[in-house]
C-alpha cells in the first residue's frame, strides 16, 4: 500500500492541511514507506504539504512525484513531455518538496507531440544527474511501453485499477509482468465510490472534481451505488467494510500490485490499513470480480477530454 495524496489538495472539496500532515505521518509510522504526490495536485500546494509532513523522516520514505500536466488556460489541461520542460518540472518539485532526490519520477500523461524516446531520456539525464532514482509512466500503451524501456528500464507505471476500471486486465497485466514492471493502482476505491459512502451526489462539493465524470452523473450515478450495495451486502457477511473488501480484492488477486490509496482523514487510514489482514478464497474474488465485470459499470471514468489523454 502506497499512501495517494492527491484528494489532500481540495480535488474532492475541501480538505484540512492539518489533519493530511497528521495523516502522512501517521501512515508512515504505521509502515508505509511509499507516498504519492505530483506538481499537478493543487499546482505544487500538495508537494509542499508532503515536504512540512516529512519534515525529520525523509529518510523513512520512499517519494514519488509526477510531471506532465500544465495549465493550457483558466479551464482546461495541457500536457507536456518536451524534455527542456522535464528537468524544469523535476527542479521545481524538488525545490517544493525541499529534498535533493526524487525517489520514483513519473510522466504523467503522454505527449502525443514529443516521441517517448526523447522525454524518456531527458528523464534519464535527471538519473544520471543524481536528481531522480528510478522512472515510471502513467497510463501508457504496451507499444510506448516498449519503446520507453528500449531508452532507460521503466520500474513502474501508474494506471487506474480496481473492480470498477479493469482495463489493465485485457493485456497490460501480462505486459507488466513481461517487462518487470510493477503496477501502481490509483483510485483502487474508484474515487470513492466504492466505500459505500456515497449516497446522493448533493454529498458532492461544487468543485469536487467527481461532478465532472459520467460515472457520477446524474444517470449513472444511482445505478453505480446499486452496484457497490451489492458489494456491501459481501463485505457485512464477512464482517469488514465495503472498501476494505474492494481493496482486498486487489491485493488478493496480484499481491504484486501497490495499491496507491488515497486518504484524508485518520479513520479513512485506519479501515484502508485493516485491508491488508484480508484473505479471500479464489471464489470469492471471482465471484465479486464477476459482480464488476466490465459492462456492468454505468459511465465512462473520465469525461471525452480526459479520455483523449490516455495513451491506448
Amino acid at each position: 500500500m502506497a499512501l495517494g495524496c492527491y484528494s489532500m489538495s481540495n480535488s474532492y472539496g475541501t480538505r484540512s492541511d492539518a489533519e493530511s500532515v497528521q495523516v502522512i505521518r501517521r501512515a508512515v509510522d504505521q509502515g508505509i514507506i511509499l507516498i504519492d504526490t505530483a506538481d499537478y495536485y493543487g499546482w505544487g500546494h500538495n508537494e509542499q504539504l508532503v515536504a512540512s509532513a516529512l519534515q525529520g523522516q525523509r529518510q523513512d520514505v520512499l517519494i514519488s512525484s509526477k510531471f506532465g500536466y500544465v495549465r493550457a488556460d483558466d479551464r482546461n489541461l495541457g500536457i507536456c513531455g518536451d524534455p527542456a520542460y522535464v528537468k524544469k518540472a523535476c527542479e521545481a518539485s524538488l525545490r517544493r518538496l525541499g529534498m535533493d532526490h526524487i525517489d520514483l519520477y513519473f510522466q504523467h500523461r503522454l505527449d502525443s507531440n514529443v516521441p517517448i524516446e526523447d522525454t524518456v531520456g531527458a528523464m534519464a539525464d535527471l538519473v544520471r544527474e543524481g536528481k531522480v532514482r528510478y522512472l515510471g509512466l502513467c497510463e501508457i500503451s504496451e507499444k510506448t511501453l516498449r519503446r520507453a524501456c528500449s531508452v532507460h528500464p521503466i520500474i513502474a507505471v501508474q494506471a487506474e485499477y480496481s473492480l470498477w476500471t479493469r482495463d489493465v486486465e485485457e493485456r497490460m497485466l501480462d505486459v507488466y509482468g513481461e517487462l518487470g514492471v510493477t503496477l501502481m493502482a490509483f483510485a483502487p476505491l474508484g474515487r470513492g465510490m466504492l466505500t459505500g459512502r456515497l449516497r446522493g451526489l448533493d454529498q458532492l462539493e461544487s468543485k469536487d472534481v467527481r461532478r465532472h465524470f459520467p460515472r457520477f452523473s446524474a444517470e449513472n450515478f444511482p445505478k453505480n451505488v446499486a452496484l457497490v450495495d451489492r458489494l456491501g451486502a459481501i463485505a457485512s457477511e464477512l464482517g469488514c467494510s465495503t472498501s476494505q473488501l474492494a481493496l482486498a480484492w486487489l491485493y488478493n488477486r496480484d499481491a504484486r500490485t501497490i495499491a496507491i490509496c488515497g486518504c484524508d482523514t485518520l479513520h479513512f487510514l485506519a479501515e484502508n490499513l485493516g485491508a491488508l489482514k484480508i484473505r479471500l478464497a479464489g471464489e470469492m474474488i471471482a465471484q465479486i470480480g464477476e459482480m464488476f465485470a466490465p459492462g456492468n459499470v454505468s459511465g465512462d471514468r473520465y469525461n471525452a477530454a480526459l479520455m483523449k489523454m490516455l495513451d491506448k
